[in-house]
């Protein structure tokens, strides 16, 4: 799993997933892992586990990451609402009336009653387009049946008409901003859902070797507690013989007691590390009581660091927090452009043409369209708020949020740089660290077989001896130490500069550096 040394198997989170119906690619994580990673587990019995089954159940069951994957494909729907608006819309209307006028014959000095029935069917679309046109097309057909005339008249219409805005609306960059912010939306989710992902998988990390660390320890202080009774046990020998004095057994027995309150804290810090570790990676079968079995081994890794204004670079270029912050940015461009229309006073241009036929039959109505009949208008429709006070506030309200958002990916980029140098310091500390706890180890070990020697000729004391063996249990804990923290401090730098999952094999949306 080291990004040196070891071929990487890959993981690939996969983005592409489909919207039902409209082709639309929703965004999302699919995970499509290799079967083979997966490890067996028996309910209740043990997981073998090497760190690279960790990442891959984490990737597969954690609950968490679960729940943030949905993030996106709710987000994506944004994307198909703000895309409607440009979709044709079908429209129909059918009604009946009865409208009964009164007129006053002077002439005649008598009241005349007409009533006219009307009947009316009507269908047409219409479509709105990002470049602030309008076009509706309809047709449209009238029944009369006046108490005037005999016969029933009916009429025919199909017209068109098409408004055109020529101030407020008229942009494409303009119309098309809610759609563009929609996108961008998703794929700042697809970056938020990255940073997840990539702090998941160091947690899994972090935990996995802090599970190894507190094996070890559990191991050393075991180991230590068999050294010390076996010491109380030569030392009651020598007591019982006359070579050791009585009170040389107090010091023995304050060891054991020392060693086991350590071997009993070790066993405490192990089991709340495995209970963690199963909450992470969340195994299919597994329960509270699962034990794991740990494949992979501390092993000092001391090989030099890349430099860390690489790493600060890489951080600027895939770190995800500041590519999604960038993607604000991006959106707030486009919120200044969107509201800067509404500066503009609204004037459209319309034209409505229409062919009209007229007959005593439905169908022959129909037929007659060709006939004299027709109707048109043109003109300009103006509107405008007086003061226009709510556009200007919007406007110069997305002006400062930009302005703010441009601030925050400047200061974001900062911080991230100190985040990575600081990672970078800690990483090289603990690695130096490494050699320098082997060479203590080392030295208390023939420490600690001087003073064995100077207890069997009588020189020594069991004080000295136990001071000697608590020394060494130290030496040997901090040893071991140096090793995990070092393998965490390079997980957190490879977290901070952006790169854990490339450097893990796992392949996810969000990769890209995103440029103002």
């Amino acid at each position: 799993m080291d990004s040196r040394g070891a071929e990487q198997r890959p993981v690939r989170l996969d983005e592409h997933a489909t919207m039902p119906g409209d082709g639309e690619r929703e965004a999302g994580l699919r995970l499509q892992l290799p079967e083979d990673w997966a490890p067996a587990v028996t309910p209740g019995r043990t997981l073998e586990l090497s760190i690279e089954n960790a990442v891959y159940l984490a990737l597969r069951h954690n609950r968490s990451l679960s729940v943030e994957q949905l993030r996106p494909l709710i987000t994506g729907t944004f994307e198909a609402t703000e895309r409607a608006l440009f979709d044709p819309v079908f429209f129909a209307e059918a009604s009946v009336g009865r409208e009964r006028v009164v007129r006053q014959l002077e002439e005649v000095g008598q009241v005349d009653l007409i009533t006219t029935d009307r009947d009316l069917l009507e269908a047409g679309a219409r479509q709105r387009f990002p470049t602030g046109t309008e076009v509706e097309l309809s047709l449209r057909s009238v029944r009369s049946d006046s108490t005037r005339v005999e016969e029933e008249q009916f009429s025919a219409r199909a017209g068109i008409t098409l408004t055109q805005a020529l101030l407020r609306g008229a942009r494409v960059e303009s119309n098309l901003a809610r759609l563009r912010q929609a996108e961008l939306d998703t794929l700042a989710s697809e970056y938020e859902l990255r940073g997840f992902a990539e702090a998941l998988v160091a947690d899994v990390e972090q935990t996995y070797w802090e599970y190894v660390l507190a094996d070890r320890r559990t191991e050393i202080f075991a180991e230590a507690l068999a050294v010390a009774e076996q010491q109380l046990s030569e030392t009651r020998s020598r007591i019982a013989v006359g070579q050791r004095p009585e009170t040389e057994e107090t010091a023995a027995l304050a060891e054991v007691a020392l060693r086991r309150q350590g071997l009993i804290n070790a066993r405490a810090q192990k089991a709340a590390a495995r209970m963690r570790l199963l909450q992470l990676i969340n195994p299919a079968g597994a329960d509270w009581n699962t034990e794991i079995v740990l494949e992979d081994t501390p092993e000092p890794m001391t090989f030099p660091l890349d430099p860390v204004d690489l790493h600060v670079r890489l951080s600027h270029q895939l770190r995800p927090e500041l590519n999604e912050a960038r993607i604000r940015a991006r959106r707030g461009e486009l919120e200044v452009i969107r509201t800067r229309q509404g500066l503009l006073p609204r004037l459209d241009l319309f034209i409505t043409l229409g062919e009209s036929g007229y007959a005593s039959a439905f169908g022959r109505a129909w037929r007659d369209l060709d006939g004299p009949g027709y109707d048109y208008r043109l003109g300009l429709r103006f509107e405008v708020p007086f003061g226009n006070r709510a556009a200007q506030a919007e406007s110069r309200r997305a002006r400062l949020t930009r302005q703010q958002s441009l601030e925050a990916v400047a200061n974001l980029a900062q911080l991230t740089a100190l985040d990575v140098q600081t990672a970078w310091l800690e990483t090289e500390r603990t690695r130096e660290q490494i050699s320098a706890t082997r060479v203590t180890r080392e030295l208390q070990e023939e420490v600690l077989r001087a003073e064995q020697a100077r207890f069997r000729v009588g020189t020594g004391t069991a004080l000295a001896l136990a001071q000697a063996q608590r020394d060494l249990l130290e030496s040997q804990l901090e040893e071991v130490e140096a090793v995990i923290r070092h393998r965490q401090a390079l997980a957190d730098l490879y977290r901070q500069s952006g790169t854990l999952l490339m450097r893990r094999g796992i392949a996810a949306p969000g990769d890209e550096e995103v440029v103002l």
